[in-house]
């Protein structure tokens, strides 16, 4: 709250969306968020209709909770449910039961909640059989939403300490793709459509129009440790620490740890990057004049949709999400 009030200096733009994530943000209990959310309604304003999301643990969530969190606003929820297998989930370090899961989300549709759900694939020693399981148990508890990740073994986790010991098997980037494949062929199948590589969504409302805010390279404002902003050009990232943060808070000083201001051709690679990651793709004009040959190319590989092609957009294929970022590479 006390950096929301440092703030006031910033444009009074009103706020169109607003995501309380980071972590666990729900262990605060409805109360404090509902109570930033409050304040930041004095301060800027929330549009009406605006999307404000809330991350949770299933096991983090009561209904009273959720009920307390539509009460003050909250209008969607997305739950970190990772996988319907205990031994995925021990191995992610995660504590819930998946047998929780379908009240947790009963709970949130009585509260007129949206429902996003959050899976992982690709654990160490997780296959394709139990990823297929995971899949059914996910579209089995019907959310408006699911976002789909590989995993990421980041260094300096336990997760990855476990893996240099040889206590885990290897990523296997073969099988990564397999299931990404069955990620999207099921969803599909299930009424669900891709709107991001990593998302899809039962309609155009049930989008994450706050991440989407992200990919179309739009402002944004994060509070908190380790927390990123993105404002007219300017980019900072917060100190990541929670006690140095709290420290620099109350001594009165920013708690940025450093900052950029992207150059023209900076926010030209970042915004095909992440406009290739899109179903709607990116236009031709984007380009340069020497990506024509290459572009016929990818779409007789099978990576690119040429009728979307005919119509002046970059559009990758199923086969082509598998390899965005050196398409991306290539084209910046």
């Amino acid at each position: 709250a006390h950096e929301v009030m440092t703030r006031v200096g910033l444009p009074p733009r009103p706020l169109s969306t607003v995501f309380f994530g980071g972590g666990t943000p729900t262990l605060l209990g409805p109360k404090p968020l509902v109570m930033l959310l409050d304040r930041a309604r004095q301060l800027w304003g929330v549009e009406p209709g605006a999307e404000i999301t809330v991350e949770a643990n299933p096991d983090s969530v009561s209904a009273d909770g959720l009920a307390a969190l539509a009460t003050g606003g909250v209008t969607r929820v997305s739950f970190g449910v990772q996988s319907a297998n205990l031994e995925v989930l021990a191995t992610l370090d995660r504590t819930h039961d998946p047998k929780l899961v379908p009240q947790v989300v009963a709970d949130a549709r009585a509260a007129g909640l949206q429902v996003s759900l959050d899976l992982i694939y690709g654990a160490p020693g997780e296959t394709l059989e139990q990823w297929e399981q995971t899949l059914a148990y996910a579209v089995g508890l019907a959310p408006d939403h699911l976002s789909a990740y590989s995993l990421i073994v980041e260094p300096g986790t336990k997760l990855a300490a476990r893996m240099k010991r040889g206590e885990l098997a290897p990523i296997d980037e073969d099988l990564h793709a397999d299931m990404y494949v069955l990620a999207d062929q099921t969803l599909m199948a299930a009424g669900y459509h891709w709107y991001e590589i990593s998302n899809w969504a039962r309609s155009l409302d049930h989008h994450s129009r706050h991440n989407e805010a992200y990919w179309k390279s739009h402002d944004w404002w994060g509070i908190g440790p380790g927390a990123h902003s993105h404002i007219g050009g300017l980019r900072w990232w917060n100190v990541k620490h929670p006690s140095a943060y709290a420290t620099r808070m109350e001594q009165g000083f920013s708690p940025a740890h450093a900052r950029e201001t992207l150059t023209p051709e900076q926010h030209h690679m970042e915004r095909i990057l992440l406009g290739l990651r899109m179903n709607s793709g990116i236009p031709t004009a984007w380009v340069g004049s020497e990506a024509p040959p290459l572009l016929a190319q990818w779409v007789s590989r099978g990576l690119l949709d040429g009728q979307a092609l005919l119509s002046g957009r970059i559009v990758l294929t199923q086969s082509g999400r598998l390899v965005a970022d050196l398409l991306a590479g290539e084209l910046t």
